[in-house]
């Protein structure tokens, strides 16, 4: 398998070069061996989309973190870094970017506090770990935890979405067949059937009528289908905004635990890096707030009320529904080992794989379910167009 590997040579100069190998620790072993320092492996089929930058500005945190780290490991500074990057890069829209960074840091104003001025780009979460590892003077640290951290949740977010794309193409397919049978097969058998002057099953006729119906009012039905998928994905996109999926997934049966062990693990898995970086859980907490749901925002509210006053953090997070009996013992360990922040991460591990695991049950019951029911509803259209057949057969013999 080839795999696109983005490069240090001795002389600062950064590439990407192509290799065979058999997985992404022997691709590393191979560029090393040629003298040059690896900052990223991806396999060579994703990698024109690994190391592209979006356009409009749009900056891959993850890439630039691992090319940051990789020029900051070799010994270079933080000023020496960027510039590095800026003369390599042919993006207008990402080198404008870079300057600005430059900019300010020689003006000398602080990294994490150059990264604050362009909120679009750079998140409180990236500036919070920046800005916490320049107490510390271990920005390298700080940007190997962001790295691990993004790969994690990148993981489990590739789950759902595989999970989600088969039964969504069964759906498309399907759709498509039982569209195409209603609206071109089932008018043609229509005419057929009413000149044979034979009496129908009810159940045929009534196919049959809204087979014809949808012949004669093909283009407005296809103007009404896509007004509705408008309407459909105007109204999901408006729901997603205002947080109101979250709620719908946990009113659902079976879902809704697993869509709030979901959430619970992200935060897990943002605050024990947070703290791991060096920030309190009470500013941590704070960063957090504004990427939760609503739900879990105010119980975080209440939750840091609770340890400002001088509650443990188990008891404010059991207190406001934000734990599991599993999660609250981990966070309890944590508090009497002094290490909450890695008893966090390992808490997120731990659900996550969880939900990897149900997410690979859930999916091998319900896609033959939903082939079952597309089968069934092709199936009923085709014997009910061939019933009228079966009984002419049937009165012939």
């Amino acid at each position: 398998m080839q795999y696109a590997v983005r490069t240090l040579a001795p002389d600062m100069s950064i590439a990407s070069v192509v290799v065979d190998a058999s997985d992404e620790a022997d691709a590393r072993r191979q560029v090393e061996a040629r003298g040059l320092y690896v900052s990223a492996v991806e396999p060579a089929r994703a990698a024109g989309f690994a190391f592209r930058r979006g356009g409009g500005g749009k900056l891959s945190l993850v890439l630039f973190s691992q090319e940051l780290l990789a020029l900051l490991t070799a010994g270079l500074g933080i000023v020496e870094g960027l510039e590095a990057l800026l003369e390599k890069e042919a993006s207008p829209a990402t080198r404008a970017v870079l300057e600005r960074l430059l900019a300010g840091l020689r003006e000398g104003k602080r990294f994490s506090g150059v990264l604050a001025e362009q909120p679009a780009l750079f998140p409180p979460l990236y500036v919070g770990i920046v800005r916490a590892a320049e107490g510390t003077s271990d920005l390298p640290r700080a940007l190997e935890r962001y790295i691990e951290y993004q790969q994690r949740i990148d993981t489990v977010r590739a789950k759902i979405v595989s999970a989600s794309i088969y039964p969504a193409i069964l759906l498309l397919v399907g759709g498509g067949v039982s569209i195409f049978l209603m609206s071109y097969v089932v008018p043609r058998f229509a005419e057929v059937y009413q000149g044979a002057g034979r009496n129908l099953p009810w159940m045929s006729r009534l196919m049959l009528e809204w087979g014809q119906f949808a012949g004669r009012h093909a283009g407005g039905l296809l103007l009404s289908f896509g007004a509705l998928i408008a309407l459909a994905v105007f109204g999901i996109r408006r729901v997603l905004r205002e947080g109101g999926a979250a709620r719908l997934l946990a009113k659902l049966p079976g879902i809704g635990e697993r869509a709030r062990v979901y959430e619970l693990s992200r935060l897990y898995l943002t605050l024990g890096m947070l703290n791991e970086g060096g920030i309190t859980l009470v500013s941590a907490i704070e960063t957090v707030q504004g990427m939760v749901s609503p739900g879990i925002r105010a119980g975080l509210r209440a939750a840091k009320g609770a340890i400002e006053s001088g509650r443990p953090l188990s008891d404010a997070f059991e207190a406001n529904a934000l734990t599991t009996p599993i999660s609250l013992r981990m966070l309890r360990v944590g508090e009497r080992t002094g290490e909450m922040g890695p008893m966090l991460t390992r808490s997120a591990a731990f659900y996550d794989g969880e939900i990897g695991r149900w997410i690979d049950r859930f999916t091998r019951t319900f896609e033959p379910l939903l082939m079952a029911a597309i089968g069934l509803v092709v199936g009923a259209i085709v014997v009910l167009l061939y019933m009228p057949i079966f009984d002419l057969a049937g009165d012939m013999s």
